[in-house]
């Protein structure tokens, strides 16, 4: 391989001579190889825009000259595009700040820009990284900006598949209506429920967390870009903080802030736990999401089995037929891993020491990487399992009209002692709840039926008046039936006793 001979403060180093980054990016692929992950290519797109905007705003200022800054913003164009894709080498998981992500930027635009000028790579009298790429920037301004923009990016992306897979849930929700099933809580059969309700909650579930992401990206929009080394703004232009964003804007397409306070945006990353906080949310639902699919698909004839999955592959390599719920398996495991994300990002986030917190590099990569998976796998889930469910009417009303929870129905009739022994006869014996209160004759048959019709238990309803009014008869008829109250004796009045006649003659 042809190398070039580049030079920085600390000596010299060989670089391979077609490539476009310097002599900082190769100090860091010697010092850091440790993942061999590189920068997610939305992160590399968004310090693009913002390298390009940036020459935009000192253009404008005129404190960069017109070739330079063109050939600047073809470059940043090209990085935004994807192109130079290949050229960001750095690990993710590399110094503090992302100074030698910032760096290996810096060096694939000057170089670029070197080659569209004429030049050579390497000869930065041209295009310098520090000195014009890099004019009136700071990696600490820098690197907190990208991140808010990279994960504002691809928040765009993520949250439609979060709308498809709740409109996929809504869906089910009404084609599901007007099955009855038993509802279980505790993991015990309780009231009847139907499985349209069950997926319209899946529905409002997805679309909660849908507004939890869409706050947290918000709060990503203000930006401290302009801030430089420690958010007072040194090297730069009085204009340029208000100017830059304005551009960043505009390259973006997305509405960007400057802050009032460029101090706060350079020391917290509060922003940044919002977001992984809030993707972590939306993980844990899902966790639970796809584990409800997992058991009311269960079996089919051991299990629940009151859904079916579609069949994606064979599910065993020993047992033929057997077909699993490989789907909500893989959206539990993506889950798993965004929520240990959110675990690392905030204690990057809260390892911030007076005006730098320099683990920016593990929050971005955390955040990025769960957006991504949790994106890619919302798709999956809309796509292969949820939009191709279907339901099993007949078993899934057998367990309604068995549950015997149907009592509860009762209670207002016949309190809730009796039917509790109601409850134990039907365990006991292995019999219908229905079967059991119409044996003992407790209520009019018809009105029976009525009061335990599980679709009736599905909503509110007001109580059935004549069973209600026949009950309180019968109270009162049991009560005035009673036993006799006994009166109080009430003691007799003594008569004064008469003394002896040897008394009355000796007093005489």
């Amino acid at each position: 391989m042809a190398y070039r001979i580049e030079k920085d403060s600390l000596g010299e180093k060989k670089v391979p001579a077609e490539a476009y980054y310097g002599i900082q990016t190769q100090r860091a692929i010697e010092n850091y190889p440790i993942s061999g992950l590189r920068a997610h290519p939305v992160l590399i797109r968004a310090m693009g825009m913002i390298k390009k905007a940036a020459a935009l705003a000192n253009l404008e200022l005129k404190l960069l000259d017109e070739k330079r800054a063109r050939a600047i913003i073809q470059a940043a164009e090209e990085v935004m595009a994807g192109k130079l894709d290949h050229q960001f080498v750095v690990d993710v998981y590399q110094a503090g700040a992302g100074v030698s992500f910032h760096m290996n930027t810096n060096e694939v635009i000057a170089n670029r820009a070197i080659e569209i000028l004429g030049g050579r790579c390497g000869d930065y009298s041209l295009v310098h990284p520090n000195d014009h790429v890099n004019f009136g920037q700071s990696t600490n301004d820098v690197i907190p900006t990208a991140m808010r923009l990279a994960s504002i990016l691809l928040f765009d992306q993520l949250l439609p598949e979060m709308e498809r897979l709740s409109r996929a849930f809504a869906k089910k929700g009404q084609e599901f209506d007007g099955i009855l099933k038993a509802g279980r809580t505790h993991m015990q059969d309780a009231v009847p429920i139907r499985l349209g309700q069950e997926f319209a909650a899946y529905a409002v579930a997805v679309r909660r967390a849908y507004e939890g992401i869409r706050h947290a990206q918000d709060g990503l929009r203000e930006l401290g870009l302009g801030g430089t080394a420690v958010g007072t703004g040194v090297n730069t232009h009085p204009r340029y903080q208000a100017l830059v964003v304005q551009r960043l804007s505009e390259v973006s397409g997305q509405p960007l802030t400057p802050t009032k306070d460029m101090r706060w945006t350079m020391q917290s990353n509060l922003p940044m736990a919002a977001a992984s906080s809030a993707l972590r949310n939306y993980a844990l639902e899902l966790i639970r999401l796809s584990n409800d699919l997992r058991l009311l698909s269960s079996g089919p004839n051991t299990g629940f089995a009151e859904i079916n999955l579609p069949a994606l592959q064979p599910g065993s390599s020993i047992m033929p037929g057997k077909i699993n719920p490989v789907i909500p398996e893989l959206v539990a495991m993506v889950s798993f891993q965004a929520v240990g994300s959110d675990v690392a990002t905030a204690l990057a986030v809260q390892a911030g020491q007076l005006e730098l917190n320099v683990m920016m590099p593990t929050m971005a990569w955390n955040v990025l990487h769960s957006a991504e998976i949790l994106k890619n796998t919302t798709h999956q889930f809309s796509a292969l399992c949820v939009e191709g469910i279907t339901a099993n009417r007949e078993r899934a009303r057998r367990y309604a009209e068995s549950t015997v929870a149907l009592a509860t129905a009762l209670n207002p009739y016949i309190g809730y002692a009796k039917t509790a022994e109601i409850v134990k006869q039907a365990i006991k014996q292995g019999r219908l709840i229905t079967e059991i209160a119409l044996e003992r004759k407790l209520l009019d048959p018809k009105q029976l039926q009525k009061i335990l019709d599980p679709r009736r238990m599905t909503e509110p309803a007001p109580p059935i008046e004549e069973a209600l009014t026949k009950e309180r008869r019968a109270g009162r008829a049991a009560a005035a039936n009673g036993p006799a109250r006994r009166r109080p004796r009430v003691a007799a009045k003594r008569k004064p006793r008469r003394k002896p006649a040897r008394v009355r003659k000796r007093r005489r």
